[in-house]
């Protein structure tokens, strides 16, 4: 199957072509067909299924150049509000449509520019779109199609609020809204069946993990992990390697002593550092200029960077599912790679979830040549089962 046989226009035909696509990935030729019928979606969204033009291409496809506000879609971070942005231009590049991105951290200027330019597509974060509704730069009016991606990162982030107030601010009437999310908790459950009107459901995200991917846990002590990061980074033929921190502070850190070994090809992202120097650091490590990117969460949800040849988790993530999102940046389009996560005792508990998880036993490594102090994690065979003394001395009957 084609894109030609998806009813796609004309114009976004066009630019498929040029971008060099030829057979759509399964959700796409799942969710196109119903987006262009008018039906609301909701969807399990995963990282490196090709969602973003699932959404894009059919709402590009049902809009024409007005000048004001049609399609809207809400991200969580400025990193995939940008990226998604850069989607909507390439795959909209025929039609005359105009994008608008909004997004805090930087000057207001340029943003009500291009909304006074008369922008057809708002792609934003919602802290940022509503300080455009109050400076009445933003109108919601004409909004035909709401796109909601992402929504239960905009729930980690403390968003939903300003959500809802968005989703209340668009026309009701008439409105498609397509939402998506790789997990549904019950707050986003009850949201969606406020928000939707008799949804199809659209299966984008699984468990699965790629089949290329070749996973490790690497036991150590707690005081060795510093130790054992810079050990798996000097014994690793590596091409790219993103490392997963948990914190901001974890990730400056690790950033700084990897540095200080003598590496200077080595970034920080995450939602402290400004804007500009977070662009610099992803547009880096996607050009090789830094071989090595240490990020939060916030690096692993959705944003395209393809050729890592490595993933390591500096911890065990708390969640089983950012585990695959983290892990997904690593093996992609058949590609082999590597996820080693460091494991310490006080995170057992997180490894076992993991495995569970993505239903696979995850294989212990150590790393030849390093000089481990004793863990209980390092026994090759199970400890033995300590016997306890019947209180008072008396056997139990």
């Amino acid at each position: 199957m084609g894109f030609e046989t998806l009813g796609l226009s004309a114009a976004v035909l066009e630019a498929i072509k040029e971008s060099g696509y030829n057979t759509p990935t399964p959700i796409q030729a799942q969710a196109i067909p119903i987006i262009l019928e008018g039906r609301d979606v909701i969807g399990a969204s995963q990282t490196g299924t090709g969602k973003t033009a699932a959404f894009a291409l059919p709402s590009l496809s049902k809009v024409t150049r007005m000048g004001k506000p049609q399609i809207l879609v809400l991200e969580p971070t400025r990193e995939l509000a940008h990226q998604v942005a850069e989607s909507f231009q390439k795959y909209g590049k025929h039609t005359g449509l105009k994008v608008a991105l909004l997004y805090g951290g930087v000057g207001l200027g340029k943003q009500t520019e291009e909304l006074e330019a008369g922008a057809d597509i708002v792609v934003a974060t919602p802290g940022r779109l509503i300080d455009h509704f109050y400076r009445t730069s933003m109108r919601f009016g004409e909004v035909k199609i709401l796109i909601l991606d992402e929504v239960d990162r905009m729930l980690d982030m403390g968003f939903l609020p300003q959500v809802r107030k968005i989703v209340n601010l668009c026309p009701w009437e008439g409105r498609q809204t397509l939402f998506f999310s790789a997990t549904m908790p019950a707050a986003i459950q009850t949201f969606a069946q406020w928000c939707l009107t008799d949804p199809v459901s659209v299966e984008i995200a699984r468990r699965a993990v790629a089949s290329t991917v070749t996973h490790a846990f690497y036991p150590v002590a707690m005081d060795q992990r510093d130790e054992l990061l810079l050990a798996l980074l000097k014994e690793t033929d590596y091409h790219s390697v993103m490392i997963f921190t948990r914190t901001r502070k974890e990730a400056d850190d690790v950033t700084s002593m990897i540095k200080s070994t003598g590496q200077p090809k080595v970034a920080a992202m995450h939602s402290d550092i400004n804007q500009v120097d977070r662009m610099k650091a992803l547009a880096g490590f996607k050009s090789g200029d830094f071989e090595i990117l240490v990020a939060t969460d916030v690096a692993a949800r959705g944003i395209d960077i393809s050729g890592v040849s490595h993933v390591i988790n500096y911890r065990v993530p708390e969640n089983a599912e950012d585990y695959v999102h983290r892990i997904g940046r690593t093996g992609r389009a058949e590609a082999e790679g590597d996820a080693f996560t460091i494991l310490t005792a006080d995170e057992l508990d997180y490894a076992k979830s993991v495995e569970v998880f993505i239903d696979q036993k995850i294989q212990r490594k150590k790393l030849e040549g390093f000089a481990y102090t004793y863990t209980a994690l390092l026994d090759d065979s199970p400890p033995k089962p300590v016997r306890r003394k019947p209180v008072g001395g008396k056997k139990r009957r």
